[in-house]
Formats: C-alpha cells, structure tokens, sequence
C-alpha cells in the first residue's frame, strides 16, 4: 500500500476563491495527486488521493500556511488511486444548507467530542444520536441506535428536523457524518434553533473507526465515501454487515447506480441481481432505452428481450 486518501477541511477566509483555485489546482497537478477540492470564502473542503509521498508533501504545504495550520487530516492507505481525475472549483458555500442565514462554524458550532467520549454518547440512553448524512449513506452503514432522517440531500435536513423537533428539543443530542464538515454547520444550526446541548463526533467516522482506544466500536455496516473505493471498513472489534439488497432484503454491501442515466440511483445490489434487472432499479429503468448495461455488457436483443420478459412476468 504506497497510496494514501485525504480527507479534510478548514474553515477561514480564502479572499479569492476563484485564483486560489487556478493556483492550486497547478500545485496538485504538480504533485499528480486526483481527487475534488471545493474552495469558498469560507474555507476550502478536499479529499485527495496519491502516492505516500506526494500526499505528504501537499499536507506539509498545507500546514505550513497560516490559513490552513489546523487542518485535521484524516490518512486512509490505499493500493492505488482513489479518484479517476482531479477537479479544484470555486463554490458559494462548502456544504449546501442553503439556509437563508448561514451559519459560520467559526463563531457558532456544536461542542467536539473525541472518539471516546462519542461512544459514550452513544451508550447514553439520554442522548440522541443524528445522522447528518444522506439516507443511502445510513443504508451501508451507521452507529447502533442512530436516527436516520428521512432525507436524500442534506439541504433537506433542517426542514426534516424542524418536522421531528418535538421528538429531541428537550434531550442532548450529538450528530456525526463522514469527516466531519456537515455536522460544523449542522451542529451550529441546532444551537441556533434553540437546542441547548449538541456535540459533534470531531474528525466523523473516519477518526472514530481509526482511533486506537474505539477501533470503529458501534458502528454497524460499512462507511459511504465519495470516490472509486465506494466504502471502507470502520468496525475492527465486532462487524456486522446491514445493508439489504434492492431488490430482495439479503445482506449486501455492494452499491451500485441504477443504469437509467435519468434516474443514477444508488442501492446496494449483489451481481447476480444487478444482471437480472440489467442493472435498472425498477422495470421502467431496466427498459429505458439509455439502459448503461445493455450497452457496456454488449447484450443482443435478443438478450434483453428474454431477460425483460422475466422481470415483467
């Protein structure tokens, strides 16, 4: 394993999102690192992969700016790339809430809880645990015990939550997500709306499930990331696999997008399932004549019809 994947944000002012964008991409290209980075007058959000040493070099550039000397980066190891391309775009905000007020994490954020004091969180049956990701993200893997919010974006999580608030005004609640960035803003959101006690897991699932005194305890499936490696363990202590195929309820931590380019739904499907259903999440995508897996597996027609006539049986 001589690659590695980054994950990592900082909040604080980037006067000129857009040069600083331009120039940063040239340094990440001069280090042939691949990944996303989202830079705003807020800060900047990344996740990079590349070689040990060229990754350690872009986090020793990092920390050796003033503006970016905190950074908290999370180091997963890989065998190669995790990313296919590199992209570096200037954005409005670095998580979308699109609240009309945003909040500022630096002046307004929940209280950080280390690993160890997130697990006692979770076995604190006083305290509400929340998800701050989306649905298909809960569905590979969450704590034990955690709300799933009903929600596909999360822009839609303070309205759900203004729906359910009768259900955690009154308790302490702590919130999580990947490495932390949503539950900056979310944390802050809470507290804003009159919640009186928010914690928020520092570093997310990605600094629980490496830490050394947790080992990823409680936590139940696989972890969603948002690069070719799809998922990552987190449990080293008792891992149990939750998430259900699409189509018939059985274990399964293989996610895989509806091949209907119009829907891209994301489900967890085995790969005998997804050649049944030629990869479509319901008999209407399997059939759309954009159908990705007729063309990449090169079926005939005839193929397709006899495997159509089954599903519409």
């Amino acid at each position: 394993m001589n690659f590695q994947v980054l994950l990592y944000y900082q909040y604080t002012t980037i006067e000129d999102p857009e040069q600083f964008a331009k120039e940063h991409l040239a340094f990440c290209q001069s280090l042939h690192l691949k990944g996303r980075i989202l830079v705003a007058n807020e800060g900047i959000n990344g996740t990079l992969s590349g070689t040990v040493e060229e990754t350690n070099q872009y986090m020793e550039m990092m920390l050796a700016d003033e503006r970016f000397k905190d950074t908290f980066f999370k180091v997963d190891t890989a065998d190669e790339h995790a990313f296919k391309k590199l992209f570096v775009r200037p954005r409005q905000e670095l998580v979308a809430l699109n609240l009309e007020d945003d909040i500022d994490p630096l002046a307004l954020t929940g209280k950080y809880l280390d690993p160890e004091a997130f697990r006692e969180a979770l076995i604190d049956e006083n305290t509400i645990v929340l998800d701050a990701r989306n649905d298909y993200e809960y569905d590979l893997g969450h704590f034990r015990g955690a709300v799933r919010p009903d929600i596909r974006n999360f822009r839609e999580l303070p309205q759900w939550i203004r729906e359910n608030k009768e259900q955690f005004m009154d308790k302490k609640v702590v919130t999580y997500c990947t490495g932390g960035i949503r539950c900056e803003k979310f944390s802050g959101w809470l507290l804003r709306e009159g919640f009186e006690d928010v914690g928020q897991l520092h570093g997310g699932i990605a600094n629980y499930g490496r830490d050394p005194k947790t080992m990823g305890e409680y936590w139940d499936g696989k972890m969603y990331v948002f690069d070719e490696r799809i998922s990552v363990e987190i449990n080293q202590v008792d891992k149990q696999i939750i998430g259900k195929d699409w189509f018939d309820g059985t274990p399964c931590e293989r996610y895989i997008n509806c091949a209907n380019p119009y829907c891209n739904r994301q489900i967890l499907a085995s790969e005998e399932n997804e050649e049944k259903h030629l990869g479509g999440c319901s008999v209407e995508c399997s059939q759309h004549p954009a159908n990705r897996y007729m063309q990449t597996h090169h079926l005939s027609e005839e193929e397709v019809t006899e495997r159509l006539a089954q599903l519409t049986k």
